[in-house]
């Protein structure tokens, strides 16, 4: 169902680095015992290494789990720095997050 109501998920940035072999169910528990939100709801739950290098995003796309993972061969990602467990960012953001830039516009969680 992608593309199913896209105008209302939200991206969050998850601050604290996770370990990356972490999969679906790891990763959901996360979302739901750390960040206190529903991994089923619909959102992308962005995360990254503490290295900086690798991210994951978990998304339920109403009928399952699914994950993305990146690896930057040089670099970091540039998240933003935040004394929240997580910050939503506008999906331009994450587009800029995924290609290698400073998140500009975040809110605070």
């Amino acid at each position: 169902m992608i593309g199913a109501d896209l105008e209302n998920v939200q991206v969050w940035l998850v601050t604290t680095p996770v370990d990356m072999r972490k999969g679906f169910d790891s990763l959901a528990e996360v979302v739901r015992n750390f960040l206190g939100r529903d991994p089923l709801s619909g959102h992308l739950f962005v995360f990254r290494n503490r290295g900086g290098h690798r991210l994951k995003i978990l998304w339920w796309d109403r009928d399952g789990l699914a994950i993305y993972s990146k690896r930057l061969e040089q670099g970091e990602f540039q998240f933003p720095r935040a004394n929240t467990p997580a910050i939503e960012v506008t999906r331009e953001g994450l587009l800029r997050l995924l290609s290698g830039l400073n998140v500009a516009e975040r809110k605070r969680a």
